[in-house]
This record gives C-alpha cells, structure tokens and sequence, in this order.
C-alpha cells in the first residue's frame, strides 16, 4: 500500500507553502540520517493554512527585523539529545495548574465557565486560535465563509487525495486542533494509520471546551473526547516538558479510547531547536528531529518491494560479484603456483 505523510502546520504566520514544507523534509531527514537510518521518506505534503490568516508570508530573505514579515526563525538542524530530562517538580507543577484551570474554567460536561474570559484570552493572546473559534464568517467571493471552515476544507482536501492510501499525520500546535476537528466531524469514515500530535494546545481547558460545545452540537450528543474513529494503529503525543503551548501535555487523560482501541500514547521529548542562542521548545523543526519522533517515523516507513527488473539487476550483480571474486582467487592461486 502507498504510504503518505501529511504535515499541517500550527499558530502564526509561516514562510511560502514550498518553503515550510521542504524545511520539514530537511527536518525528518536530518533526523534520519543522525540515527543512522538510510529509509526514505515517502511522498510527504504539507497542509497550508496561514495564507488565510495572513495577507503576506514571512520572507526568509529580508534582514529588517522590524518588519512584520522578518523570518526570525528559520530551519536549522538542531544538536540532538537522546536523553529525556523528567523535570519531576516541573510535570508537579504544570499538572497542578492545569488541573486549577480546567476546574475553574471547566464544567462536567466539558462546557466552559466565564466566556467572557477565556474569548479575552484567545483574542489577546491566541489571534490564530480566536479566528478559527470566531462565528464571524469572512466574505470569499461574495459568500459568506467561516474561517475554520476555510482551513478545516485544506486538510479534508488532502485527506481525501489520498484515500485508500497508508497515512501518517503530522500536526503541529494549533494543527493538532484542526486535525482532531476535520478527522471527528468531517472525514471519521476515513482510515488513518498514525496521528502524531506535536506541542499540541488540545488539552487546555479552553480548547476541550470549544470541542464539546461542537461535537455535542453536531455529533447529537455523542461521547465527546474520544480518539477519532478512523484512527486505526496509533495516536503518538510528543511534548517538550517546557513548551508553554502543550501546558496540559497528558492528552491520555482527556481522549477516551475509540471503536477501535486507539488513544495517545503521550511521549515526552527534547526539542532542542534554538536560534542565535535562543531555545524555543515549542518549534516543529525540532519535534520532527527528536530522536522520539525518528523512532515512530522509522517503524511506520515500509520501504517498497523492487521491481522484478531492479530484483533481476540486483541478483546480476550479485553473480557477476562473485564471479569476479571467484577469479581474483584463482588469478591468486596461480600467481602462488607460479613462484
């Protein structure tokens, strides 16, 4: 079967859509190739969604940092870490105050407190996030558009591409929240392989909120908080203990098992990206390096069966190999009888 991975990226504005995605080619295959791994990568397309948000992508070129189109952070191979710190008192600490959160923000059926509040936060802090939550709809050549709409329709497109075919999703930051929205609601009938979630928000009270309000909404009352039910072999969660977006990094503890046995597996990594000396545990150039997710990516790559004409080449090759061993031992052989 054709294997196929599917990348959608998170929160803020990116670089163009063929540059963010052969940046996160490089990244795999860097991974790749520093745990000595010699499989290749299969077709690989990224989902883009930042040209809805944003009127001008980030120019990877321009040296003004003043400008709101500087590209502070551009890909770069990252020194990995293969050792995990647990940051015992840290994991204490996030889990208390995740767990404070969602007790005041959070009702037993998963509906949100003070509205009024967290839509602050959101539009504040998260303007990506308050977009994509907004019921204001966008005029799109005179009809009237929701904006998660827009983008949830980037990645059913790319889903249904490729059908049929063996798929691994890749979803980073606010991604993870669109492909947990798109797999639930609007493709549940397609099967995926593997979902890995990177620095994903979906365990923050606000986002659990704004899923239940729609998936009751929409699924008539279904259980909310499942593993989506296409979802076939694994769901990984990978979270750097200090990225501030995965505050809530147990997704174990929130997504129940679906139909078909399948709930996160969470994974704490190393993300060891940094620029110029400044670390950001929460990039996806350094989720795809982690040593963690080349592991995953390893084990799902099944390289193809050769063409019967490539297998013919390769035993030729092999024949004519050890003729010629053959013969450079009896050239060996005579040259002694000779002396």
């Amino acid at each position: 079967m054709k294997q196929v991975i599917i990348g959608i990226h998170g929160l803020g504005n990116k670089p163009p859509k063929f540059v963010l995605e052969q940046w996160w080619k490089d990244s795999m295959n860097e991974g790749l190739a520093e745990a000595e791994c010699l499989k290749t990568l299969p077709v690989f397309e990224m989902v883009y969604w930042a040209d809805i948000l944003y009127d001008k992508p980030l120019d990877r070129w321009t040296n003004d940092e003043d400008s709101p189109y500087y590209l502070d952070e551009p890909y770069q191979k990252t020194q990995q870490h293969t050792e995990v710190e647990p940051h015992p008192i840290r994991q204490k600490v996030t889990r208390f105050i995740s767990d404070k959160l969602s007790d005041i923000f959070l009702n037993e059926d998963k509906s949100l407190n003070y509205n009024f509040i967290t839509d602050s936060i959101l539009k504040n802090h998260f303007p990506d996030l308050d977009a994509y939550y907004s019921e204001t709809a966008s005029e799109n050549n005179e009809i009237s558009v929701h904006v998660r709409d827009q983008i949830r329709d980037r990645l059913v497109q790319a889903i249904q591409k490729y059908e049929g075919c063996e798929i691994m999703i890749l979803a980073h930051s606010m991604g993870s929240i669109i492909t947990y929205d798109v797999l639930n609601i609007l493709v549940p009938e397609i099967n995926i392989d593997t979902l890995i979630t990177m620095g994903s928000p979906l365990g923050l009270p606000i986002v659990i909120g704004k899923i239940a309000a729609e998936q009751k909404k929409k699924l008539n009352g279904l259980p909310v908080l499942a593993s989506p039910p296409g979802l076939s072999s694994k769901w990984y969660n990978l979270a750097d203990i200090t990225d501030h977006v995965a505050l809530h990094h147990k997704l174990a503890d929130d997504f129940l098992y679906n139909g078909k046995g399948i709930h996160p597996i969470d994974i704490l990594v190393n993300n060891t990206y940094e620029v110029n000396g400044v670390k950001n545990p929460h990039k996806s150039f350094g989720y795809l390096q982690a040593p963690e997710f080349v592991g995953i990516l390893s084990d799902f790559i099944v390289e193809p069966i050769p063409s019967r004409r490539k297998r013919v080449w390769v035993k030729v090759k092999s024949l004519v190999g050890k003729l010629k061993s053959q013969q450079e031992k009896l050239n060996e052989q005579f040259k002694n009888k000779m002396n």
